[in-house]
């Protein structure tokens, strides 16, 4: 991927994900083919604040090398959710997972002009996706109308804590992982804005990423859809890693993201990344 500098700024977890996954009122009702029940479990006794603090104990223990780290959770089974570092002052660099942001704000402007996708368009999509061409997501950044197709997109998305890149940079937005996490579940989840066939676009697409960028979430189980983003500094040499996805952790399927920004060198924030993964995993587990 491109070396590209890097913005700091703010955001939070907010119901959108949620209303998405159980299909309660905030978001659009659509086929329940498209994603698992989420009726409510007996088996999960702790409120989120409690998933929290044991994500939380679990996270602060790894070693992050001096890299910034935030994650998000959601279990779509049950609606269990929990998140680490995930607060208001503290962004990070999408880098080429805004690449879905992009897709959804171009499914989204045509469904509200009631068309399919060009032939031009997928011709675009599909490497933008599956092999993180950044060529093609320029060209659908121009299309969507850049940061102000995608801003607008995002306020119907539900994604609160994310602002576009601007000057043509889209691998600079800057997100949070519960905004990820709402991203997701307007793919993956119940209901959303997003129709059954403009999500299983998506949902086929990033079921089909290449096997060199397979890497990140997916090391917390068997993976449905994924997308990475990597990115260095200019100015400090450093690296920016995130990995968003739906993912099965123990039996149950899940929307996880993992970002993180300060890393030493790619290989080093890959496996940062993967290891929060798995301890997310084992922690989600307990409550299965």
């Amino acid at each position: 991927m491109a070396t590209l500098m890097m913005a700091h700024g703010a955001g939070g977890w907010t119901g959108a994900a949620a209303r998405a996954a159980s299909g309660s009122p905030g978001s659009s009702s659509s086929a329940s083919s498209v994603s698992p029940s989420t009726s409510p479990s007996p088996r999960v006794s702790q409120s989120s604040e409690d998933w929290n603090k044991v994500l939380t104990d679990r996270l602060q223990a790894l070693d992050a090398g001096g890299a910034t780290l935030s994650v998000a959770v959601l279990d779509l089974s049950d609606g269990r959710t929990a998140q680490y570092n995930v607060k208001s002052g503290l962004t990070y660099d999408t880098a080429s997972i805004v690449k879905i942001d992009i897709l959804a704000t171009l499914l989204l402007q045509a469904q509200d002009d009631g068309r399919a996708l060009t032939s031009g368009e997928k011709s675009y999509a599909v490497p933008m996706v599956t092999n993180s061409d950044n060529e093609a997501a320029t060209a659908l950044w121009n299309i969507v109308g850049g940061s102000a197709g995608l801003n607008a997109a995002n306020e119907r998305l539900g994604l609160t804590g994310t602002t576009a890149g601007t000057n043509g940079h889209w691998g600079l937005t800057q997100t949070t992982a519960a905004d990820q996490i709402t991203l997701l579940s307007q793919v993956f989840g119940k209901s959303s804005v997003l129709t059954t066939d403009s999500r299983n676009y998506i949902r086929d697409l990033m079921s089909g990423v290449s096997a060199g960028q397979s890497w990140g979430v997916s090391a917390a189980g068997d993976t449905t859809g994924l997308k990475n983003g990597w990115l260095q500094r200019s100015q400090t040499a450093l690296w920016d890693i995130t990995s968003i996805g739906d993912v099965t952790i123990g039996d149950a399927p899940c929307l996880l993201a993992v970002l993180s920004k300060g890393n030493p060198g790619m290989n080093t924030g890959i496996s940062l990344v993967e290891k929060a993964a798995k301890a997310t995993a084992s922690v989600m587990e307990q409550g299965q």
